[in-house]
C-alpha cells in the first residue's frame, strides 16, 4: 500500500495559490491536499480540507501544518522586514510541525547587490530555507506575463514604449505556468534538495515584445530608450508615485543587466508540459490589451 504525501498550499486564497490547488485536483492527486488561508472560509474547494494559516501567528500555523509533509510557502505580498520576519515564522513552523519538505516561490537571483528592492526578502528567506535542515524545492520565479497586460495597454494607446531596458531580454512566464511548476514541485519524488529557476520558453527583448503587441493588434509602438533617471520622472509625471516610479524601473535595470534573461526547462521538467510563449499567451490575452 502506497502512503501519498499530504501536501499544504499557503496563500490559496490568492490568484496562484487557488490555481496551484485546482492543478493538483486536475491531476487526480489521492493524498490528502490541505488549503491554507488567513480566512479558509471563503477558499471554497470541493475535496479539500481548509485551514486558517496566518503568518503572523506562528502557534496557529504549527498547528495548521501538524501532519503536513509537503509545503507550499507562497511568498507573501508585503516586503522588507515584515515580510522577512512572516517567512521566517513559515519556515519555524514547518520545522516545529515535523514537515519534511519545503516548495518556495522566489525570485531570479536573489543575492545581495541586486539592485530590486524585493531581492533581500527572498534572499533571506531561501537562507533560513537552507538553514532549517528540511529538504526545499526554491523555485525562482521570472517575471509573469500577467505585467506585459499592465504595460502594453497604455504604450498600445500612445504608441511609445519609455524603457531603460536597452536590448536587455526578460523570459516572462504565465502566472499559470509558475502554478503549474510549483504544484509539480508538490508532486515530485525527487530526493534531496534543488533550486530552480522558472521561466517562460523565450528571453525577450522590449522591442521584440513591442513587434509582437503590433503583429497582434496592428497598431504600431516606437521603443524609445531614456536614462534610468528620466524613466522614474516619466513614471512620476503620469501618476504613479514615487516609490512606485523608482521599483518599476529597478525592473528595467534588472532587465537591461541579464537579471531575468535565463530560459529553463523547469515547467516541462516538473509538470510535463512547456509553457505558453509571450506570442502565445498575448494572442489569448489580445481583448485585454486594448483596456
Amino acid at each position: 500500500m502506497t502512503t501519498h504525501p499530504t501536501l499544504f498550499v499557503s496563500g490559496a486564497g490568492g490568484k496562484l495559490g487557488r490555481k496551484v490547488v485546482e492543478l493538483l485536483l486536475e491531476r487526480g492527486y489521492e493524498g490528502r491536499i490541505i488549503a491554507g488561508s488567513r480566512q479558509p472560509e471563503a477558499l471554497g474547494f470541493a475535496g479539500v480540507e481548509s485551514r486558517k494559516a496566518d503568518f503572523a501567528d506562528p502557534a496557529g500555523l504549527t498547528a495548521a501544518l501538524e501532519g503536513v509533509d509537503r509545503f507550499l510557502l507562497i511568498s507573501t505580498d508585503t516586503l522588507g522586514e515584515v515580510r522577512q520576519k512572516l517567512h521566517a515564522n513559515a519556515v519555524a513552523a514547518a520545522q516545529a510541525a515535523g514537515v519534511k519538505h519545503i516548495a518556495y516561490t522566489s525570485m531570479p537571483y536573489p543575492e545581495p547587490g541586486i539592485i530590486v528592492p524585493m531581492a533581500p526578502d527572498h534572499y533571506a528567506t531561501e537562507q533560513a530555507i537552507k538553514a532549517s535542515g528540511l529538504e526545499y524545492t526554491i523555485l525562482r520565479m521570472s517575471w509573469y506575463a500577467e505585467n506585459l497586460l499592465q504595460a502594453l495597454p497604455p504604450v498600445l494607446g500612445s504608441g511609445k514604449w519609455f524603457t531603460s531596458a536597452g536590448e536587455g531580454r526578460l523570459s516572462h512566464v504565465p502566472r499559470a505556468d509558475t502554478a503549474r511548476a510549483a504544484a509539480g514541485a508538490l508532486l515530485s519524488d525527487h530526493v534531496g534538495s534543488r533550486v530552480l529557476t522558472v521561466t517562460g520558453t523565450a528571453a525577450l527583448t522590449q522591442r521584440e515584445i513591442a513587434a509582437i503587441a503590433t503583429e497582434l493588434t496592428g497598431k504600431p509602438i516606437e521603443v524609445v530608450d531614456v536614462t534610468d533617471e528620466e524613466l522614474t520622472a516619466g513614471l512620476q509625471q503620469v501618476g504613479l508615485p514615487a516609490g512606485v516610479a523608482q521599483l518599476l524601473t529597478t525592473f528595467d535595470v534588472l532587465h537591461r543587466e541579464g537579471g531575468l534573461s535565463m530560459v529553463t526547462n523547469a515547467v516541462e521538467v516538473l509538470w510535463g508540459s512547456k509553457p505558453q510563449s509571450v506570442r502565445e499567451f498575448l494572442a489569448a490575452n489580445k481583448a485585454a490589451l486594448g483596456a
